[in-house]
């Protein structure tokens, strides 16, 4: 029997991947305690694993604050991930003290988890709700300008608040030993090698154990006609212009829809609705999955998967960074298109199309098959269990950073050699033209010598 220490932020496309694992410990005998809040007591509970509430310990925040977390503020996300580790710092001490954890199982963007199983010493197994992102894979991640200069600008801050966690004695190494995913970090991620970007990027110390649901359904599509679900998720879901513009595509439509508005709509301001289609606040998604036959989705993880995991295809509405290296990975397995244009004529065409072309059916299907053939709850169960896990040495990433030394290293001193030739055998007024040249070219050179290179080492890992 061994004790698991669980935590989570209070966002529930994290704590549901990680339900069906908790109850999968607690029935092996497992002595699981879920560190998490009272929103989510319920669920947890159900698991059949303690739950610990930790909502005294979350901060007060500002205003300001409060609208930079509903816009989705990395740099707002992590200083109250920071701060809300400062505050549980003489709770977590005493439970790790009294329960003395034999693994701790964390949120991938947890701190409080992370810090204080290096802190003190415990095995951890990293649960990552979506995709694992290295250096390779996060390319799927398109940052905008704003994004990237809300990161710098926002270093300092996070700087100063990770520096008052050191002097409380956390191993903070920086903010990217923290977020971003390496090879030497046992991981669960709950996709499948196939669905996931670059999964050959990765060690051994990840397990890929596909979709972690608590449901028994499989697909079920046959009814009289077509039925549309549409939902934007937990998050960012107050949008009643869009759910306007969706029940007057399908009026009078030969399908039937249902949406899910969430809680931030009021159901009375989208109006009278016609006979085929239902309005809820919430629904039980996975059941309308496994009867969809197309999803207009927001492109979180949990979403698409379920829907993969349902065999529906999906109309791909992506509103973060995140969602949208989701949906680029649909597209490419076929299983969905991007909904370009969200006026009522673009929402009808795009469903219309979803619908009538049997391609994108089919490869919902064949992912869902590769869904529920991968390891499962009871895999990651297994992983958790017997953590810290070894590895076969293969790193591709480190090989990799190695490799890019070199060539940032050689594409320099082949710029120098060129120019010192132009300088002296041809002549020096077309120097400035070659030393521009040299700058506008660097990045496609880099990029396209760094996938030669990424092709050479996959190519040695999989001999």
């Amino acid at each position: 029997m061994k004790r698991v220490a669980v935590f989570c932020i209070p966002a529930h496309g994290h704590t549901n991947p990680m339900l069906a694992v908790v109850r999968e410990l607690v029935a092996r005998g497992d002595e699981v305690r879920f560190y998490s809040f009272d929103e989510f007591r319920g669920k947890i509970e159900r698991t059949g694993a303690a739950f610990v509430s930790c909502d005294q310990y979350l901060p007060e925040l500002s205003a300001r604050e409060e609208e930079n977390l509903k816009k989705v503020s990395a740099t707002e996300m992590t200083i109250q991930d920071i701060r809300i580790t400062a505050a549980m710092d003489a709770f977590l001490q005493g439970e790790f003290t009294s329960f003395r954890p034999d693994v701790v199982y964390t949120d991938s963007v947890c701190f409080w988890g992370k810090l204080n199983a290096w802190k003190y010493d415990v095995p951890m197994v990293v649960s990552t709700s979506t995709f694992a992102f290295n250096q390779v894979s996060s390319q799927y991640m398109k940052n905008s300008p704003g994004d990237v200069a809300g990161l710098i600008l926002g270093l300092p801050r996070v700087s100063r608040e990770l520096n008052k966690l050191k002097t409380r004695g956390y191993k903070v190494k920086g903010l990217f030993s923290l977020i971003q995913s390496d090879n030497q970090t046992d991981s669960v991620v709950y996709t499948s090698k196939r669905f996931q970007p670059c999964a050959e990027s990765f060690s051994d110390h990840y397990i890929f154990v596909g979709p972690s649901l608590l449901t028994d359904k499989k697909p079920d599509k046959a009814h009289d006609r077509p039925l549309v679900y549409i939902s934007l998720g937990t998050v960012i879901n107050d949008r009643p212009d869009f759910y306007g513009k969706c029940i007057e595509a399908f009026r009078g439509e030969n399908v039937d829809v249902i949406l899910s508005c969430g809680k931030t709509v009021d159901r009375a301001s989208l109006g009278a609705l016609p006979e085929n289609i239902r309005v809820y606040d919430s629904v039980d998604q996975l059941d309308v999955l496994s009867r969809a036959d197309a999803f207009i989705t927001h492109c979180g993880m949990n979403s698409v998967s379920e829907s993969l995991y349902m065999a529906t295809p999906m109309v791909l509405y992506a509103q973060t960074n995140e969602q949208q290296a989701v949906a680029r990975r649909v597209r490419e397995i076929g299983a969905g298109i991007d909904l370009k244009d969200d006026s009522i004529a673009g929402i009808r065409a795009a469903v219309r199309r979803i619908l009538d072309t049997p391609s994108y059916r089919e490869s919902a299907r064949e992912c869902c098959n590769d869904f529920r053939s991968c390891p499962g709850v009871k895999g990651a169960a297994d992983f958790i269990e017997s953590a810290p896990h070894a590895s076969d040495g293969v790193d591709i990433i480190r090989d990799l950073s190695r490799a890019n030394v070199g060539l940032q290293v050689g594409y320099s001193a082949f710029t120098i050699l060129l120019a010192s030739i132009i300088f002296r055998f041809i002549s020096v007024k077309y120097l400035w033209i070659y030393i521009v040249l040299a700058v506008v070219l660097s990045t496609p050179v880099n990029k396209w010598l760094q996938k030669a290179v990424y092709r050479r080492l996959v190519r040695k890992k999989l001999k």
